[in-house]
């Protein structure tokens, strides 16, 4: 389905994981690769049927060269093909690559291939001047780009005499194209996705010519081929992938199949693109080897943190649900995970996970989910398989699957308490008594916990509502005291009361919540008690991401502020 009218749905997220990991990804869809060899097809076949005048007595090619209908017939397929693929931009960019040049031909005008490469950005960028917000204009344009600035103009390896000689000189240009493709685009992943697959190069050497050679003809005839052979020729092309999924699932286990790294500062990309583009000079050009010295940057980059005694924590925008991620010097914890938006798709597997991809963390030491609703615990599951986790600590059951899938698992109490790097986290709530009851709601088992430092402190509280927050004023009044409050219950009316905000006495409040949320938090009249305590307040739906610095002064800052788009309303 994917390869032939580009619906990707059927494919689960687990075999995706797959083919992201081995660099793959590119090909379990309607690719510019594909659209080529179909479009080339379908002209071949114009071709041959004009220069016979559909054996007709027509005499077709006198009154318009064959070459010419067959242009017409490519670029046609293409855009049908291009239509059924979604429109998307490595199969826009294929379309008017292969428009100028049957443009070109019609013209009688012969044209460089880097002029069609230009005319098709120049295309793209005036019909959709959005696109250069998507990773795949990059990836698409990058690559070709790359390709052609290692071989247009080169010289080719003369033939053999020897039958190996001359299979080595045929194979030489692919294993050439595929290296330039594999290190042309080092700087670029790294960029975009903070990770490159090692393994790529050889995954790909087998799946291009076995995807797009075999199983997609196969799925194109299959999908118009009267049953039943339209059924084998579609089981033969999905056993060939089931095949590579087995073969890949094992290359994709290996220790070093991907290159995490975090996403490097544009000085570091810029010094390792021009080192790129000295790599892959022509043989010859002095030095090519210096090249590599622009890589050393991204090598040697490594994971930013606090220093010793200091915490940072980070309210992702997640939508209406919970989750902070906060790192001392040596240590990372993440208070919840997001809520679970579709079957598939939850604030780990969109948010959290890219993010920490992103910076280069490969772990977490810890894991609290404060309680089981699904705005906090939906992504848990999604990032327990995608990175290690140390200690998970929830209020759940025992027999929920976060529990069970976790590798180390504790029930959260209050008094629970440990230190790291010179920052103390204390439980606060709940206490034992609570799991031993069934009367409470999940939010009344919200693992509250407090992170503070010498000079200042954050209080989480999950969704705690009104009980459990007398419950704390009259069992902990001195410990509830803290600079900065996560708003209980994303400012529901049934949390953040009068008396909680004075015993806290924060300066600073976060409300993690949706844009336009079906729960309406906050409440105007919960989000104006804060106001009325002299409170400052940051609302994710407004700000976006908040990261907060703990360190000699609490400094903090917003992610649409620090990058400022028109379409924030700013």
């Amino acid at each position: 389905m994917a390869l032939v009218v580009g619906d990707q749905r059927g494919v689960p997220q687990s075999d995706w994981t797959i083919f992201t990991r081995t660099g793959i990804g590119h090909l379990i869809s309607i690719s510019g690769l594909h659209i080529t060899m179909v479009a080339g097809l379908f002209a071949l076949l114009g071709n041959a049927l004009w220069r016979r005048s559909f054996f007709t007595q027509e005499a077709l090619p006198l009154r318009l060269p064959a070459q010419q209908f067959a242009a017409l017939v490519g670029v046609g397929t293409a855009l049908l093909y291009v239509l059924l693929a979604g429109w998307g931009v490595p199969a826009q960019r294929t379309l008017y690559m292969l428009a100028v040049v049957a443009a070109a031909l019609w013209c009688g005008r012969l044209t460089s291939v880097s002029h069609v490469l230009c005319l098709a950005l120049g295309v793209v960028l005036l019909l959709d001047p959005w696109a250069v917000l998507a990773p795949g204009f990059w990836l698409s344009f990058g690559a070709v780009a790359t390709i052609l600035y290692a071989s247009v103009g080169r010289v080719a390896s003369a033939a053999g005499t020897s039958r190996w000689q001359r299979i080595r000189v045929a194979l030489r240009p692919h294993i050439h194209t595929q290296y330039v493709v594999t290190v042309g685009l080092v700087p670029l992943t790294l960029l975009l996705f903070g990770q490159v697959s090692l393994i790529s190069p050889v995954a790909n050497a087998v799946a291009i010519p076995l995807i797009s050679l075999i199983v997609t003809p196969l799925a194109l005839i299959g999908s118009v081929a009267p049953m039943p052979v339209g059924g084998w020729l579609l089981g033969l092309g999905h056993g060939c992938i089931e095949m590579l999924a087995l073969a890949l699932g094992w290359f994709s286990q290996l220790p070093m199949a991907v290159w995490n790294a975090p996403v490097p500062a544009p000085w570091m990309f810029a010094l390792a693109a021009i080192g790129t583009l000295w790599l892959l000079t022509p043989r010859g050009w002095p030095v090519r080897w210096a090249g590599w010295v622009g890589w050393l940057p991204l090598l040697v980059n490594a994971p930013t943190h606090p220093a010793d005694g200091e915490f940072r924590v980070l309210a992702f925008d997640v939508g209406q649900g919970m989750a902070l991620l906060i790192e001392t010097a040596q240590h990372r914890l993440l208070y919840d995970t997001g809520p679970a938006y579709s079957p598939g798709s939850d604030g780990a597997s969109r948010v959290i996970v890219p993010y920490l991809k992103a910076r280069g963390i490969t772990r977490l030491d810890a894991l609290v989910i404060s309680h089981s609703d699904a705005d906090h615990a939906g992504g848990g599951l999604s990032l327990l398989d995608a990175l290690p986790v140390g200690l998970v600590t929830t209020s759940l059951p025992p027999d929920h699957a976060i529990v069970r899938a976790a590798p180390q698992h504790r029930r959260c109490l209050a008094g629970q308490k440990w230190s790291w790097d010179g920052v103390t986290f204390e439980m606060l709530y709940p206490a034992a008594a609570i799991y031993d009851s069934d009367k409470w709601k999940p939010n009344a088992h919200s693992c509250t916990l407090k992170v503070s430092r010498s000079s200042a402190s954050m209080l989480l509280p999950g969704d705690i509502e009104a009980i459990q927050e007398i419950e704390m004023i009259n069992a902990m009044p001195d410990k509830l005291r803290s600079t900065v409050l996560l708003a209980p219950h994303h400012g529901s009316g049934t949390s953040s009361t009068d008396a909680f905000l004075a015993a806290v006495q924060p300066t600073l409040a976060l409300f993690q919540v949706g844009y336009r949320n079906r729960y309406g938090h906050p409440k105007a009249e919960v989000f104006a008690r804060y106001g009325e305590h002299n409170i400052a307040r940051i609302r994710t739906d407004v700000a976006g991401a908040i990261t907060l610095q703990f360190a000699h002064d609490l400094t903090w800052s917003t992610y649409r502020l620090d990058h400022p788009r028109y379409w924030y309303g700013r």
